[in-house]
């Protein structure tokens, strides 16, 4: 039994590493491309940014979907949301106190409470079946839409942009491509250290996907708002924390949902949906309050996950 444990947390510990080194390519890839294209660098922390540090759960939850369950995608979703709000920005807004944007406010905090809330209202009856994941990514195509729109409304890249408006290198692409690859084998790492540990242990896939590969596939977000807050870029923290929640639910139960229907255990509706609701709904009333996340913020968003974690024990 020992020699395997060993393996396992050794297959934990390297998928970690490939996740975030898969996810930091991909990240500065996917930025690149995007401000050699013609966007502006703000815009590209809070759509592209976002949406490439939400790789890792996208491909956690459609491989643990397909090879071992369900709930595996549901509780990496939910926990990394979570842990999101919890840990990702209570860290940050400790490192250093967080200003929300009018923009992050009127163009992504209104999505992603109704992301959250549209969740708990399709999986109210214990199902999120096909149908409700193609209303998700539905709903991710209007968000898409909305967002082009008001991209294209936004003042042009500033000439002091490094790259703006260059155009696509065969570069960017390959670290795009490559940071993809990462993200697949680093997935299947995670998941089989992760399932193959906790289930020696005699915990359920729910709670390995709620705990060790929720903060797992939070690593690229967690990278990436404490650094921008360390180095001062505090409002790219909160628009790539709120951006990624979006398509983690959005574009990630919408996908595994088409894939093989999502069952909701008991339990969860009672637990882990209102736990991500009153995350949310708290994280919305901070920013809404002060307009920014300050260090009282923080500690209490990091207590209350550490309180949630808690819960999840058996």
């Amino acid at each position: 039994m020992l020699p395997e444990i060993g393996l396992f947390v050794g297959l934990i510990a390297a998928g970690v590493v490939a996740l975030y080194v898969g996810a930091e390519i991909l990240v500065a890839g996917a930025g690149r491309l995007a401000l050699g294209a013609g966007l502006r660098a703000a815009t590209v922390g809070v759509t592209v940014i976002a949406f490439a540090t939400t790789a890792p759960e996208l491909f956690v939850a459609t491989i643990g979907a397909i090879d071992v369950s369900t709930d595996i995608g549901l509780g990496a979703v939910i926990g990394s949301n979570i842990a999101n709000i919890g840990l990702v920005l209570g860290l940050a807004a400790l490192v250093k106190p967080l200003p929300v944007s009018g923009v992050v406010m009127r163009r992504h905090v209104p999505f992603m409470l109704g992301a959250a809330l549209l969740l708990v209202g399709l999986g109210a009856d214990g199902t999120i079946g096909r149908l409700e994941g193609g209303l998700f990514l539905l709903v991710l195509g209007g968000f898409s839409a909305y967002l082009r729109y008001a991209v294209s409304a936004d003042a042009a890249p500033t000439v002091d942009e490094p790259g703006a408006g260059e155009g696509v290198s065969l570069r960017d692409v390959a670290s795009v491509v490559g940071g993809l690859v990462a993200l697949v084998i680093g997935s299947r790492w995670l998941i089989s250290g992760g399932t193959g540990l906790l289930s020696e242990l005699g915990f359920s896939d729910l709670f390995i996907g709620l705990t060790v590969l929720a903060i797992g596939t939070a690593l690229p977000e967690l990278a990436a708002s404490v650094v921008g807050a360390v180095r001062g870029e505090t409002e790219f923290a909160v628009g790539n924390v709120v951006g990624s929640n979006i398509y983690n639910i959005l574009a990630v139960l919408g996908i595994v949902a088409l894939i093989t229907p999502i069952e909701i255990a008991p339990s969860t509706l009672r637990l882990e949906l209102p736990a991500l609701v009153v995350f949310t709904v708290v994280l919305v009333a901070m920013m809404w309050y002060r307009r920014r996340l300050t260090r009282f913020d923080g500690a209490v968003l990091v207590i209350g996950y550490g309180v949630f974690v808690s819960f999840l024990l058996p």
